[in-house]
């Protein structure tokens, strides 16, 4: 097994053994102008969309993640992979692969690469659902769907969602 701080996976098993006691997941929804956040409880149930922050070269985006990470205790790194809907990848995907070893890198932490097709949509859904004007889903979308895909991940650590790795 690779060292724990420098575990990039699609498998939700290897994350979950990688993963120590304790502390918050991150979700991480890469757009070209933002990135979206999530977090989880202590407990790894619960996912709440959080900040959405403006993107620019990973050394800026690294001191915004730092203060999440640090502030919050984070204990792993969960990334939307951006597959195409035949499930191929394409250059999106490539480039969340290579912003997924520079996080590893930067923060030693394990990084689960989750597979996001569809979180946009399912968090666009449930924002008008909720009657949230189009100004308020434009700026939020990112972390909603952030949330999304860490809660579908979050189910599938605790026993009871769709595994990624059968994806």
């Amino acid at each position: 097994m690779a060292e724990p701080g420098r575990l990039i996976t699609e498998s939700a098993l290897e994350y979950g053994d990688a993963l120590p006691d304790g502390g918050v997941l991150l979700a991480l929804d890469l757009g070209t102008k933002t990135i979206g956040t999530a977090t989880s409880d202590a407990g790894w149930r619960f996912a709440t969309a959080g900040k959405t922050l403006p993107r620019g070269r990973f050394g800026k985006d690294k001191a915004k993640l730092q203060e999440i990470v640090s502030s919050r205790n984070v204990a792993g790194l969960v990334l939307g992979l951006p597959r195409n809907m035949d499930g191929s990848e394409g250059p999106r995907a490539q480039a969340s692969r290579a912003y997924a070893r520079n996080l590893a890198e930067a923060f030693g932490l394990p990084v689960l690469l989750w597979d996001e097709r569809w979180s946009t949509q399912s968090a666009e859904s449930a924002m008008i659902g909720q009657d949230m004007s189009r100004a308020k889903r434009a700026e939020k979308i990112d972390s909603h769907a952030a949330a999304i895909f860490l809660q579908a991940a979050l189910d599938t650590l605790a026993g009871g969602g769709l595994s990624n790795d059968l994806l």
